[in-house]
């Protein structure tokens, strides 16, 4: 099971995919950058953290897409988010740098998206942790990945507020 479609529910994919870049750009304008270090619960990414992470994602998903579109059952490679993340504890890590790789490679990936015939939606991958998906679950778990994350600079933002 997409353990991101609980996050989507009935919502369109892409139509989630292209706001993202929107809402992240408006959470990061209203929490400054004080607020990018504050974290939604004690223990968590802080707002900074969350938004490297998602660009991290990012440029994750752009290399499963198009190894999905081009190979036949391609296997996904999965990464440890954590390890990734402890990179970017450094201060030279900014939201604005994470917001401005993340926007440009989202706008590129939605550009190959907006362009993929519809039968591709139902080719099949695999994901080693995840099992057996299609190409439609690959986008939907983007979309349902950004939704989870958004809800968690919305909490940042109420507690700032």
């Amino acid at each position: 099971m997409n353990p991101y479609a609980s996050f989507l529910g009935n919502r369109d994919p892409l139509e989630v995919i292209s706001a993202t870049p929107t809402r992240l750009t408006e959470h990061v304008k209203s929490l400054g950058r004080s607020g990018m270090e504050r974290s939604y619960a004690p223990g968590k990414w802080p707002a900074r953290l969350i938004l490297c992470h998602l660009a991290d994602t990012e440029l994750a998903f752009a290399f499963r897409l198009r190894q999905a579109l081009t190979e036949p059952h391609h296997v996904i490679q999965p990464f440890d988010q954590d390890a990734w993340a402890r990179a970017y504890s450094s201060a030279d890590f900014t939201a604005e740098a994470a917001l401005d790789t993340f926007t440009a490679v989202r706008k590129w990936n939605l550009n190959l998206l907006k362009n993929v015939s519809p039968e591709v939606f139902a080719k099949p991958v695999s994901h080693p942790e995840r099992g057996q998906m299609t190409f439609r679950i690959l986008v939907e778990t983007m979309a349902g990945h950004d939704l989870n994350h958004l809800s968690q600079f919305d909490r940042i933002a109420a507690a700032a507020a």
